[in-house]
């Protein structure tokens, strides 16, 4: 066993092989050598900002989740115009971007449902020619859930997003994780999300983000991500 030093919590050494096995893959698709510097970003309606731009395409990997979008000459800078990793489940919206560049990227599935009920299936929008990893359910859904306060059997999972940052932090435990665009840190009693392209969509009744909220506050107040607004 060892104690992570992003998070302050044991990783068991199945735990940690399993992050050691998968990232040389995500470091494949970096656009640097050496990664320092990680930016996660969710699909939250944020307003222009060159700075928060500058900050996620400087970055050395770029973590997308499910329907993103990325900035155009249109939109004008506020999330940047990279992603490397996208971090996606199976009931994913696709949006413009989605697919932009597909073999450029690495796309991680999340499918904790398949813990209890869902079924094991392509999407028929699917590439043809595009592949993807599963993340493993025992490795980092569990865990997560064990730190949220979550009981998987009973149909409870972290979201997406906040898989995504977990992940993040795991694979690159001593860079530095800017995290933007999750909408739960400021209102953790929302029952629907916006996003930044597309409807709004109803939060999951498998989801608690009251308890993802109060973990990522405990992180940001530690240091241990950078939020930006």
């Amino acid at each position: 066993m060892e104690r992570s030093p992003h998070y302050g919590s044991v990783v068991g050494d199945r735990e940690r092989e399993y992050y050691d096995r998968l990232r040389p893959l995500v470091e494949a698709y970096a656009d640097s050598s050496t990664i320092t510097r990680v930016s996660v970003v969710g699909n939250q309606p944020l307003g222009p900002s060159d700075e928060r731009a500058a900050m996620i395409d400087q970055s050395d990997i770029v973590f997308r989740v499910n329907g993103f979008r990325l900035d155009t000459l249109e939109s004008g800078p506020c999330v940047g115009t990279r992603a490397n990793v996208v971090v996606f489940n199976r009931g994913v919206r696709a949006t413009p971007w989605f697919f932009a560049e597909y073999t450029r990227r690495l796309y991680l599935l999340i499918e904790p449902g398949r813990l209890l009920w869902e079924n094991e299936r392509v999407p028929a929008f699917w590439p043809s020619d595009l592949g993807f990893v599963t993340i493993s359910n025992r490795e980092v859904i569990l865990p997560l859930n064990d730190k949220i306060g979550l009981d998987a059997w009973k149909g409870l999972w972290a979201t997406t997003g906040t898989t995504m940052v977990w992940l993040a932090a795991h694979l690159f435990p001593d860079a530095r994780i800017d995290v933007a665009g999750l909408s739960f840190v400021d209102e953790p009693a929302q029952t629907r999300w916006n996003h930044a392209y597309g409807d709004p969509s109803p939060v999951g009744p498998e989801h608690r983000i009251g308890n993802e909220a109060a973990l990522m506050r405990s992180w940001i107040h530690d240091g241990r991500v950078r939020f930006h607004r």
